[in-house]
This record gives structure tokens, C-alpha cells and sequence, in this order.
């Protein structure tokens, strides 16, 4: 059995074989399998439970969070929507409402 190669649009390891094109279920994406891809593969971010972020996705909080500097927490079921992937450490840039702008770890959050 010969291994597909995944979407190159939309990641998705799903792919079929009808005739000389691959083809993606999941977005419909048709290419040739001796297409050269040049995809820039940007900034990946995984959740606490596996999954990919993207900008504008909604998060939800899975664990208390303290922010440093306050009294404040981010409670456990926090939604945030609207995320940012940003680089570094803290790699979700959002708004939370009642708290303000702030960063979080995507280990910390559930993609919803």
C-alpha cells in the first residue's frame, strides 16, 4: 500500500488517488502528485490537545491561570476568540474581556 502525501493546502493526511490526481476530501484540493509544492510552511501552533491553531480561531482556557503582576485569574472555561499565533514562548496573542490584551501558551488552551 502506497503512502499519500498530505494536502499540501490544507494539511489533511485523507488524501486519494482518482486517476493521475491526488485528491483532498476535506477541501477539495486536486494536484498532481508530480507537482513540485513550494508551500511556505508558517508558524505552527498545536493546542493541549493536538490540534492546530489558526489566526482568528477561538480557544477555550483549560487550566486557572494567574497573571503575573495581579490579583487577577483566568478561569477554568474562559472563552477567548479571535487569537493571534504570535512567536515565542507565550504564542497566542488575544483579548480577554474584563482582564484586556494579554499572551497566553498554547499549552494552556483547547481549541473550540
Amino acid at each position: 500500500m502506497d503512502i499519500l502525501p498530505p494536502c499540501p493546502k490544507c494539511a489533511s493526511e485523507y488524501t486519494y488517488e482518482d486517476g493521475p490526481l491526488l485528491i483532498c476530501p476535506s477541501c477539495g484540493h486536486e494536484w498532481s502528485p508530480d507537482e513540485v509544492v513550494e508551500s511556505e510552511v508558517g508558524l505552527v501552533v498545536i493546542d493541549a490537545h493536538g490540534n492546530q491553531l489558526a489566526d482568528g480561531d477561538s480557544v477555550t482556557v483549560i487550566k486557572d491561570l494567574k497573571i503575573k503582576g495581579s490579583s487577577s485569574v483566568v478561569k477554568v472555561g474562559t472563552k477567548v476568540k479571535n487569537i493571534r499565533l504570535v512567536e515565542g514562548d507565550h504564542n497566542i496573542d488575544c483579548r480577554i474581556d474584563g482582564i484586556g490584551a494579554m499572551t497566553l501558551k498554547s499549552e494552556f488552551v483547547k481549541k473550540s
